[in-house]
């Protein structure tokens, strides 16, 4: 085994924290939790629990979706000085449907080393447990939350032929779980995982209606935080067209229709022909 070599002072990490569990935590995110000169936190509050396990008092400074790309100008100078920065979340994987983009970004641009130091995510754990083909799949992260829109944009995913990774909260599970019945179908196989890792896990399926079921039936199975894994459409050639005509209708704005059709059905794997009738 190679020996870890020491990075350079003024490095940003990339740390990802337990999604539940307090013992999920690697052995290295503690090393450098307590290493590190600041950490920047989405929620000082829920990271304190977490130091507070592991006897760590690293000084903490909030960094969230309202002030990130304000605090990242300051933290950028910091680390230039020679201070190292922890990134958390509120939970798992830092950047991953949570702040921190513009953080890592700013710190690149300026030629700051960035290093991730990995470990949980939601996402990911949700679908090694799904029993859903997890060798190609989509993350959407959070639906919109009104529901025209939201509607609008499965029905954009309909036809996708990868397995589909989607977050939710308690207070959008129903009517999302609902509209996915509506634009997918309810036979559509799907596993709802809920408070991965905590006291009250529990998985739902293993299909959609079957999900939609049970949350109509039980108010607790509504309570916590969601990932919804969802088998991509099983009919590839249904999905290819779907995805050329997209990508034809588009195409055709700018191009001679035999351009246009010749592009998208490169990019779509969908019949050259086939494209040209949804324009007649």
């Amino acid at each position: 085994m190679i020996a870890e070599q020491p990075d350079p002072a003024g490095t940003l990490y990339v740390v990802a924290t337990p999604i539940g569990n307090l013992e999920d935590i690697s052995a290295r995110a503690l090393r450098i939790l307590g290493e590190v000169s600041l950490i920047a936190a989405e929620d000082t509050r829920g990271t304190r629990v977490l130091l507070d396990r592991y006897g760590i008092g690293t000084p903490m400074l909030a960094v969230h979706e309202h002030n990130e790309s304000a605090q990242s100008v300051q933290l950028v100078q910091r680390m230039r000085g020679g201070a190292s920065i922890a990134l958390v979340s509120d939970a798992g994987t830092p950047l991953i449907s949570d702040p921190g983009f513009r953080l890592v970004a700013a710190a690149r641009e300026a030629g700051i080393p960035v290093r991730t130091v990995p470990g949980p995510c939601a996402g990911i754990a949700a679908l090694s447990i799904a029993g859903i083909a997890p060798d190609r799949f989509c993350f959407e992260g959070f639906l919109p939350a009104k529901g025209a829109a939201r509607r609008s944009r499965l029905a954009e995913l309909a036809a996708e032929p990868r397995t589909l990774v989607f977050y939710e909260s308690s207070h959008r599970i129903v009517e999302c779980v609902d509209d996915l019945v509506a634009v997918f179908g309810g036979d559509r196989q799907a596993v709802l995982a809920r408070e991965l890792t905590k006291r009250f896990e529990t998985t739902l399926g293993e299909r959609l209606v079957d999900i939609a079921a049970a949350l109509a039936a039980d108010a607790d199975q509504r309570r916590g935080e969601f990932v919804l894994v969802v088998a991509g459409n099983p009919d590839a050639d249904a999905a290819a067209l779907v995805e050329g005509r997209r990508l034809y209708a588009a195409l055709s704005r700018e191009l001679p229709p035999a351009r246009a059709a010749k592009i998208a059905a490169e990019l779509s794997g969908a019949p050259r022909r086939a494209l040209y009738s949804s324009d007649t």
